[in-house]
This record gives structure tokens, sequence and C-alpha cells, in this order.
């Protein structure tokens, strides 16, 4: 199968295509390779799918040398002429949707951002796979949808109209948007709604790596809420897997919605208790107020992912708090 996998130099993109790669799948890769976080640590994840860095120029073609069947373009979604042009060589079979402007607390400072990256980015790909004739889009979505949900365990039949970040708001967006082209151009739309998602080759905005950062350099943590937070922390390879097995079952509906996570929350203090024995050092901690945006608990219901594919995520937060602190220490040599 051929397949645009959106975000290839991001975190979950990255992992997603090399799984994809592995199991025989053609990938073009796309990233605008925006500066919301270190473009070096973009960098480098391109270069370790054989990704000639230094070789990068606009919407020009660079072929791995690692993976024969991937094809990288630096293009931003939002860049509707070299979408189309994209998907009118290419003819592809499959669209995972995993670009974005991320971050919850950005949202605030930089709302605009949002409107054009993960609506308007999300709408020529809507428009292009209609142009192109295709049959089947994954796209990320996200638990944020769930906002002021007052219940404990998040369901997929939740209601989700009260976010509490633009970020949120534009996830929640996607969802509907998805659903109008499945519904008027017989397009399948499969939103992933992920949960707190952690590993090697993570995002340096996100807790794991801020809590690590800090832990190894002896410096503060910011426990928001005063460490009464709970996340249902999910490991990269469980979501990977997923998206594999996603991507090679047909008995969805037109469109469909589906929560990967772990179904089993942390404490905040636990997983930060967890990357101190991990790391062999006590964690300065700084209890703060909760920020604008975010909420107090996750705690992904799965029953419609284990249904439906028959997979639910396994990895124990032990176990992946190892693997993720291994790869930390190796890639900054700590």
């Amino acid at each position: 199968m051929k397949v645009l996998i959106t975000g290839t130099a991001g975190f979950i993109g990255y992992h997603v295509a090399k799984k994809m790669l592995q199991n025989g799948f053609q990938v073009i890769g796309i990233d605008n390779l925006n500066e919301y976080y270190s473009t070096e640590l973009k960098f480098d994840r391109l270069n370790n799918s054989g990704i000639n860095t230094h070789n990068i120029e606009y919407n020009i073609a660079i072929k791995s040398t690692c993976f024969e069947n991937y094809i990288f373009y630096k293009i931003d979604i939002c860049d509707s002429d070299s979408i189309n042009n994209l998907f009118s060589k290419y003819s592809f079979d499959l669209v995972i949707h995993l670009a974005a402007q991320a971050g919850v607390r950005y949202s605030i400072e930089n709302p605009k951002s949002y409107i054009r990256s993960n609506i308007d980015g999300f709408l020529n790909l809507l428009e292009s796979s209609k142009l192109s004739s295709v049959k089947r889009i994954l796209y990320a979505s996200s638990s944020s949808v769930y906002g002021l949900s007052e219940k404990e365990i998040l369901s997929v039949d939740d209601n989700t109209d009260k976010p509490v970040s633009l970020y949120a708001a534009t996830k929640k967006s996607n969802e509907l948007m998805a659903h109008v082209y499945s519904h008027l151009y017989n397009i399948e739309t499969i939103g992933l709604r992920f949960f707190t998602v952690y590993g090697p080759w993570g995002r340096p905005d996100m807790a794991p790596f801020l809590f690590a950062n800090a832990i190894l350099h002896n410096k503060e943590i910011n426990v928001f809420n005063h460490g009464e937070m709970r996340r249902d922390f999910t490991y990269i390879d469980d979501i990977t897997e997923a998206i594999f097995k996603i991507s090679q079952s047909f008995i969805f509906s037109k469109h469909s919605i589906l929560n990967i996570g772990n179904n089993n929350p942390i404490n905040l203090i636990d997983f930060i208790s967890c990357l101190e024995n991990e790391i062999g050092i006590t964690a300065k901690l700084k209890y703060i107020e909760m920020q604008p945006g975010d909420v107090v608990s996750t705690w992904a219901d799965t029953k419609e992912l284990i249904s439906l594919i028959e997979y639910s995520p396994k990895t124990q937060i032990e176990t992946g708090v190892k693997f993720f602190i291994d790869w930390y220490r190796k890639y900054f040599k700590i």
C-alpha cells in the first residue's frame, strides 16, 4: 500500500512511519519542520530514518538511505497547491494525518497558528483526498476533546462539547469535518484520540521530557494542581501498533472515533517517582496551581479499540519509563 503520513519529523509521525515501512508499506512523509520546539530533534528523527537533512529544500523529494520505500518532502499542509500536486503524483491508498500545531498551553498564547494548521491544513488534506478518490483517512484527534467531562472514565460516546483549550477545540473540529467528508464523499475516516503519549524521541514540551530534564540537571519540577492530577500515559510502541492494526482492518463504519490509551491512569506524583527510580536521583518538586487549559484527569475507555482490532496497549509504566530514560541518556550523552 502507498501511504501519506503527515508530520513524520514529529514524535508520533516518526515512529508510525518506521512501523509502516518495516511492514512493507510505501511511505511518503511530509513535515513543515516548524520551530514550535527544537528543529534539531526533528532533524535527528529524520536522519535516523535515513533522510539526509542537509539536502532538504521545500517541496523537493528526498529518498531514505535506510528504507527504499520512504520518500520525504518538506511541505506545509496549509500549502494547498503542493498538497494537491502530491496527491496527484502518488495516488495514495491511505492517509495517516499526524501533523498539527501541538500543545495545549501554547494555544492560549498563539491561537491563530492552531486555526491555520489544525483547521485549514486538515481541510486541504480532506479536499485533496476527495479529489484523488482516497478511500481511508486515519487522523490524530486528542483526549483533550473531553474537556470538562465529569466522567471518570472517558468514552468515545461521551459529550465533547466543552473543550477548555483552543487546541482541544480544533481537534473536535477535525472530528466534525471528517464526519462531513465521510457523509458527503464516502471517505472512511477514523479519528484517533491519543492519551498522553510518551517514549523515546518524545516531545520536549511534554511532562516526561520536562521532568527527566529537570531531575537530571538538579532543577525544580513544576507540579501542577499541587500534584492532584492523573494521566493515562501511553507508550509510543502501543500507539504505533494500534495504528498499524487499524490500517489493516476493514471492519469500521464510514466515520469512526477510537480512544488509544493505556486504560490505567497514573498519578502525576507516581509517574515522577518512576522517573526518580530509573534515574537514581530525587526530584525537587514545586507545587503550583493548575494551568489554564489543563484538566485534572484522563482515563481512556478502550472497549471499542479492543472490540474492533482485538488490541489494547500493554506497556507497563515502569517498562516505558525505563525505555524512555535509556534513550534520553544516550541521546543527550548524560
